[in-house]
Order: C-alpha cells, then structure tokens, then sequence
C-alpha cells in the first residue's frame, strides 16, 4: 500500500522533471561531479516509483544496477588516478560495465511516451555504437602505438559521456507528471495554499504504488564444478609413473548401475555432493601423493552426484534443464575465474595463501551452495523405466556425452586455451590473452541457444558448423582460426543441455560409458605430445588432428540418438513451463552478471605497454633462463608468485622460459606467462602453441617484441624441439634473442640436427643476438662447438664454467659485461641463470674483473650473497663473474 499523509501545508512543490535537469547541468559540468550524487539517487528511485509494477522483479534488478552506478561514479571521482590508479580503474569500469543493464533495463521500462522512446533509443544506440571506434583507437595506441590514436580515442570517451548522461536526461520527458513536496505536517510554516498536488495525493490515497527499494533480489548461482587438476608426476618423473590410474577415478558412475545403489545415491545426493567437497579440502594436505588422492576421491564424487542427478530429473524436464544451465553457467563462471585470476583457479589444490589462493572461501561458498540445493524426489526414486527408454544405442549416447566433456574441459575451462593455440608472435595479428572475454561471451550465447533454439541446435547443419570451427581451430591461426574456435565454443555449450538429457533417458550406464570414453580422449590429447615417453606414442605423436576429429565424431554420436523435436516442448504442460521460464530467468541474469564481470576483467587485465628496463641509464639488457617445469614447485604447489619475485628481485629484463605449456588438462590448462607478464610489466610471446605439440618455450621482455618467429626444429624421433627468434628493440637498436629448448639426450640424431638448424639460424642474423637456451651437452664437446665458434658467430657467456649441461647463454655482436647462476629453492628442478649485456659496445675479452670496479649499473643485486633469500643465492661459484 502507498503511504498515508496527513493533512498539512504544501512548504514548496516542483514538477520532477527539474531533477532530471539537475543532474544532467550538474554531470555535464564535470568539475563539480560530487554535487550528482544527490540528483541521481532521487532520479533512480523517481525511475523505479515509475515502473515499478506488481509480482514484476526487472524494476529491482534496474533500480539495484542504478544504485551501483552511483556509488561507482562516486569511486572514481572521489579516488583519482593519483590517488590509487588501481581503485581508479576498478570504479570507472565497474561503471561503465554497469552502464550496459542500466541502458537496456531502461529500454524495456520505458513507459508508453514514443518522443522519450526515440530519444532513448538514439542516445543508446550512439554510445555502444561509439563503443567500436573507441576500442579500435584503444588498440591502435596501446598496442599498435599509432601516433594520433590516444587523441581520437579521447574523443570518443569524452562522447560516450556525452551519451551516457543524455540517456539520462530524457527522463526529464517521463517525469513531467510527477510533483515533488514538503509538507508542513505541524502547521508551522507559512506554506502555501493547498496546489494541485494535494489533490493528487488526496485521490491516491491507500492506493498501490510500490516501494522504492524491495527486499531485495535472490540470485541463484551454480558453481560447484567438478576438480579441473590432475597433477603432474608424471611429467615429474618423466613417463608413466603409476599415478595415472586416477584418471579413472571419473567411471565412478558405473556405480549407477546398480539398482540397489542407484536408489541410495539418489535418496542422497546432498551427501554425494558433500563428499565431492573433499577435493578443495585437499590444500590442507602437505604430501603430494595424499592430496592426489584427495582430489581423485572429490573428482569422483562429483561425477558420480551430478551423474545421479541429471538421471534421477529425466522425467522433469524443465528441473532437468535447470540442472545443466546450473552446470554449463557453473563452467563458464569458472573460466571467468580463471580470467580474473591469469589462469589459476584460486581454489584449487595447488593453490594456498601463501601462493594467492582462496581456499577457505571457495569452500564456505561450497558449502553453503550444497546446502541449499533442493533435494531431488524423482517421480521412479531411481528405477529404469524400459518403457520410456529410447531404442537406440546407449553406448552412442555415452560417447556423445564424451565427447562434450572432453570438449569443454580441453577448450573451454579456460578462456585463453583457443587463443594461444593461434597465437604466431609478433606483431600481434591475432587476438590476445585480455581477449579471452570472447571465448566467455560465446559460451554465453550458446547457453542461450539452447534455451531458445534447441531444436536448431540439434540440428546436422550446426554440427557441420562446429565442425567447420574445429577445421578453422586446427588448421589456421590469428584471427581466423580464433573465429573457428568461437563457433566451437558457442556450440558446445548450446548442445550440452540435449546431449545430457539424451544421455539421462538412455540408462545410468551410460553416464559410466561417456566418463570412460572420455578419459581415453584425455590420454589421447596428451599423447599426442608426449609420444616419446609413454606406450604406443609414437602412433599419437603430433596428431591433433585426430583428436579434434575425434571430437566431433563423438558429438556426432550423440546427435544421432537425440528424439526428433529436441526434449519435446511442445508437450510441456503450463505449470511446466512456467517454472521452466523462472528458473531461465535466474539464469540469464546470472549469465548477463558473469559477462559483464568477464568485461570488466578484460580491461583491467589489458597491457598498458609502457614498461621500462631496470637499469635503462647504462643501456643494460639483463638476461635469463629459466626451465619452470611446467609451473609447479617441488611440493605440487603453483609457483608462479615465486617465480615472480625472483625474477624481479634479480632485475631480469629478459627471459626465456622453458617447458612452459601448461595448456593441457592434466595441467589444468593454465598459462603462467600470463600472470608473469602482467605482474612483472613486461611483452610476451606464448611461444608455440598447445597444438604445436611441445612442452613449450616462452619469452618475456621489458623491452618491445618489433618482431618474433616460432620454429620446430628437426626431431625426427624424440620430442618436438621449440625455438622463438625474437627481435626487441633496446634504446633505440635492434638486437635479436633466442629461447631454444632441445631434444633428450638419448635422441642423438635429433640434437645434432637441431645444432645444425640453430647455428644456421644464429649466423645468418645481422643483428646482435642472445641465445637463451637448454642443450643437453658438456661445455666444449659434441654438439657445443656447433653452437659456438665460426658455424654459428656465437660465444660462450663464460667458457671457463665446465659445471653445466643443460642451460647455456651464448651471444655475438654485443659487449658481455657479467654472468651469474641462482639457486633454483625448491620452485623447480633447474637453476636460472643470467647475464648482463651491454647495448651499443662491441665484444670483449674474458678476462674477469672484481665488482668493485664495475658501475653500480651493471651490477648484480647483493641480497643473493651469502645465504640470500627464500633459499636463492649465488651458487657455483658463489657470487657473479664481471667481465672487462
């Protein structure tokens, strides 16, 4: 009911359109921006009292996104880029994300006023239109450095306010029937007469008319997935080391099978999915080997729960499609994590506080998420039903099933795995890791596909297409493979809700059939680069192709067994579908929050490409290597902040990394180059991609990539051996650097041609250059004098040090003025080794000098001396060398 006013004296009265007035002059002044917040808290609530309706919660959600934008424009005039450039950015893009709900709830509110309509529809138009331009230019100076672009771009931003408050200011035209009043309840002022808004109220009395803000709006999120990690001993131990059976521990369906556990797990599923909580518990467990089989045991619960689940739901459909829009919307909420984080999942295993993790509140979100989920009362209480079941194959329904799991986990956990499988260097053609926002929009496109255009979906044609995306993934890069990735990733998450239903009405076998066919699918992708180590290899080796094929022929399966006409809406009764369309509704909302998360993410996460060396007066390039082994330490724990702080504590300015691909499942396709880059304000190259089949080979640099060149080398039996020839402008000359990760050192053949490759390829190089590298050899044996002396042009940064056998750092055409080796802790199993070049000299001598009589510029930091820190220190000769 609206609220009763007494009888009183009107002190002032003023049509409501004024407030509209007001916070337009006052925003567009600019300078007095603290003074809005007032006219726009009233112009939010005048907006809701507007359109606010009965059993209606769109006004709420609009009202709530209004509020937010006040207080985030409040941010970020209140806490300048002076202040805290961080913040700063947080607010102003908070906002403007927020702008995008505000702009399109507005649209649907709108009253029936057509001259307000036009105008509305105009200015929105003109802002996201102006969108695309804007993000062109952003482009053009931050990456591109076009000279001009930050002023056209500036342009732009300054219209996009222009825009933004003119949206608003058209309120103006719907609040004209609205009278703001003071009311002199006592009688003791001298107000005026009674105005025409007294008889307004006196005739609304007792009326409905809402209030400005409900009890708030309930948002349903589904984010319990199961564990992405399977870890890594056998890279470790390099081949098969006996951990790999819990791989398996995903059949735990076939439990199903049983009638008689059918009915028990079904009768508790909230327990199942409780017992599934064991494997984000498993960062309290410090031996590795325990906190794999932790996870292994929560993996196979929460196969086992969600399989329980989607089968006991098989004869509600819309509390089955409930499930999975929990379960895909669960995914890419996951994927938008991993964007915020660089491509950690902040609650996994491998993480803790020490290292970034949010364990403790990933598990209270757990928790609470479990218990609060509804209990499932199936109308069969879990007993097959021969007379519904379809006829054909469940085995074909398992492996579609199959097929999207190993689909989605090898390309969409991830928002960034597609982007580096295109990735070819510099100058970028192809989109970047900030681009993964892409990835995450289409998969949220493809979840509404499957709400709205099911039976399109299904359809042969949008297999062909997925197919096509997948032929565009495999084949092509930049751009265009992108674009294939796209329609991959929107089709895979279109078709999951069909599949699985399929999957649920062809028996609880088939859940165990598609796990088991999917975790030969996750051999297979690993095979295919780690031929050389595990059985039957060979025959893998370098085939993407077929596991990509593969991919889509499982799909294809599951298409086969799906009924005509989808999941058959057209015989929902309308209580159905009304609970159908509610729940929907939680979803949509839910998926348009994540993408404006992901958004926001992806700017903040842009680079800014101004970094700057660290010794830039004395013209200093300081390098390194540095084999990562694949970015988790010595205890199973992720590494990347240790490696982070070394690497800046010892000033590196460049640096090759090596073994650096984790774009696997079993490695949880991440990418800690990503978060080094970011953290340490440095250019990287990715090095070659996932489907390049190598263990990987990255580089980072203070300095800006002009240009850069992956190679294969020769490897005719073992491994693939990857190289990145870059060329890095440094104080205005150019000067070239390689990171080289050769093949093992029983493949014999394979390194001598790769010596052979590689000299070639440094001598023809007119540049100086800098070979950052791992060899396998014995300093002046073999193959080293391939790497150095007349075939190649190239140096030895001290031949005097016979203590190596895998990194090396050679150069040519540049003066080397210092060379140290740094204790590696327990971060991983190699060393990081670095030197100092000097831009601009010639060589010279290897005659040593003390330290003494090196400027301060080009020397090592002394916290390393000694005992260090964190257990890095100067180790071999315990302390740098310095040359003349």
């Amino acid at each position: 009911m609206a609220p009763k006013f007494k009888e009183g004296g009107t002190v002032v009265a003023f049509s409501g359109k004024w407030i509209s007035w007001a916070h337009t002059v006052l925003a567009y002044s600019a300078f007095i921006g603290a003074l809005v917040a007032g006219p726009r808290l009233v112009l939010v609530s005048l907006w809701y009292i507007l359109t606010a309706r009965p059993n209606s919660t769109l006004p709420k959600i609009v009202a709530g996104v209004g509020l937010f934008r006040t207080l985030s424009c409040g941010g970020w005039t209140y806490v300048t880029s002076t202040d805290d450039h961080g913040w700063h950015d947080i607010f102003m893009i908070s906002y403007l994300v927020a702008t995008l709900p505000w702009t399109l709830g507005c649209l649907a509110l709108s009253p029936h006023n057509p001259t307000a309509l036009r105008y509305r529809k105009l200015l929105a138009g003109s802002f996201f239109g102006t969108l695309v331009p804007l993000i062109y230019f952003f482009i053009q100076h931050k990456i591109h450095k076009v000279p001009g672009a930050y002023t056209i771009y500036a342009f732009f931003e300054w219209a996009l306010i222009l825009f933004d408050v003119g949206f608003d200011a058209v309120t103006a035209l719907d609040f004209e029937g609205f009278e703001l009043v003071v009311r002199d309840l006592k009688g003791s002022s001298r107000g005026n007469k009674q105005q025409m808004a007294d008889i307004v109220f006196e005739e609304e009395k007792g009326k409905p008319i809402g209030t400005v803000f409900g009890s708030g709006m309930l948002w349903t999120e589904a984010l319990d997935a199961a564990a992405d990690v399977y870890t890594d001993f056998p890279l470790w131990h390099m081949g098969l080391s006996g951990y790999e059976v819990i791989v398996m521990c995903t059949v735990s369906p076939f439990i199903l099978i049983s009638s008689s556990m059918r009915s028990l797990i079904i009768q508790n599923l909230r327990l199942v999915h409780s017992l599934s909580l064991s494997g984000l518990l498993a960062f309290l467990i410090s031996t590795p080997e325990y906190r794999l089989f932790s996870v292994g045991f929560g993996v196979s619960m929460s196969c086992l729960a969600w399989s329980a689940t989607w089968y006991a739901e098989q004869f509600q459909p819309p509390r089955l499609q409930s499930r999975v829009l929990a379960w895909t919307t669960g995914l890419i909420a996951s994927s938008t994590a991993k964007f915020a984080f660089s491509t950690n999942n902040p609650i996994w295993p491998i993480m803790h506080a020490e290292n970034g993790g949010w364990n403790k509140t990933g598990l209270l979100l757990a928790v609470l998420a479990v218990a609060r989920s509804p209990t499932v009362v199936p109308s069969n209480r879990g007993k097959v039903d021969l007379e519904t079941r379809p006829q054909n194959s469940s085995t074909l329904a398992g492996l579609g099933l199959a097929g999207l799991l190993f689909g989605m986990h090898s390309l969409l956990s991830d928002s960034s795995t597609a982007i580096l499988w295109v990735w070819e260097g510099f100058p970028v053609r192809g989109p970047i890791a900030a681009n993964g926002v892409l990835t995450i929009a289409m998969m949220g496109v493809g979840v509404l596909l499957s709400i709205f255009f099911q039976e399109a979906v299904c359809s042969w044609a949008s297999l062909l297409l997925a197919g096509a995306g997948a032929f565009l993934l495999t084949y092509y890069s930049n751009w265009f493979g992108y674009m294939g990735a796209l329609v991959l990733a929107t089709y895979l998450t279109a078709v999951a809700n069909p599949l699985i239903f399929s999957a649920a009405r062809h028996g609880p076998v088939t859940f165990g059939l598609g796990f088991f066919a999917y975790n030969f699918m996750v051999l297979a992708h690993v095979w295919i680069v780690a031929y050389a180590f595990v059985p039957g290899g060979p025959l893998m080796r370098e085939h993407t192709d077929w596991v990509m094929t593969a991919t889509i022929l499982l799909l294809a399966a599951g298409i086969y067994t799906l009924p005509s006409g989808a999941n058959n809406n057209r015989r929902r009764s309308r209580p159905a579908k009304k609970i159908l369309n509610r729940s929907v509704s939680y979803y949509i909302y839910t998926l348009g929050m994540i993408q404006l998360m992901a958004l926001a993410v992806s700017y903040l996460r842009f680079p800014t490409n101004d970094y700057v060396p660290y010794n830039k007066d004395e013209k200093v390039i300081t390098a390194g290597i540095w084999t990562i082994h694949f970015s988790l330490d010595n205890d199973m724990w992720s590494s990347e902040r240790r490696m982070r702080d070394l690497i800046k504590e010892l000033e590196v300015d460049v640096i090759g990394l090596l073994e650096s691909d984790l774009q696997r499942i079993i490695m949880g396709n991440r990418d800690s180059t990503q978060f080094l880059a970011e953290n340490l304000g440095m250019y990287v190259d990715y090095g070659p991609g996932p489907n390049k089949h190598t263990w990987g080979s990255a580089l980072l640099s203070k300095f800006p990539i002009v240009n850069s060149t992956h190679h294969l080398l020769p490897s005719p039996v073992g491994e693939l051996a990857p190289a990145i020839h870059a060329t890095l402008e440094a104080y205005g000359e150019l000067v070239d650097v390689v990171v080289f990760h050769s093949g093992q050192e029983e493949d014999v053949e394979d390194r001598r041609l790769q010596s052979e490759y590689l000299a070639k390829l440094m001598h023809d190089s007119p540049r100086p250059l800098i070979l950052l590298s791992y060899l396998v050899l014995k300093p002046g044996e073999g193959n080293y004098n391939t790497y150095v002396g007349e075939r190649s042009g190239m140096r030895d940064i001290d031949p005097s040090d016979w203590d190596r056998w895998c990194e090396y750092i050679l150069y040519k055409g540049i003066r080397r003025s210092g060379y140290a080796r740094v204790s590696r802790s327990t971060i991983t199993d190699t060393e990081l080794q670095v030197g100092k070049f000097v831009v601009g000299q010639s060589e010279s001598s290897n005659e040593r000098m003390s330290e003494d009589d090196v400027p301060p510029g080009l020397r090592f930091p002394s916290v390393f001396r000694g005992q260090g820190v964190r257990d890095h220190r100067y180790h071999v000769f315990d302390e740098p060398r310095y040359f003349v």
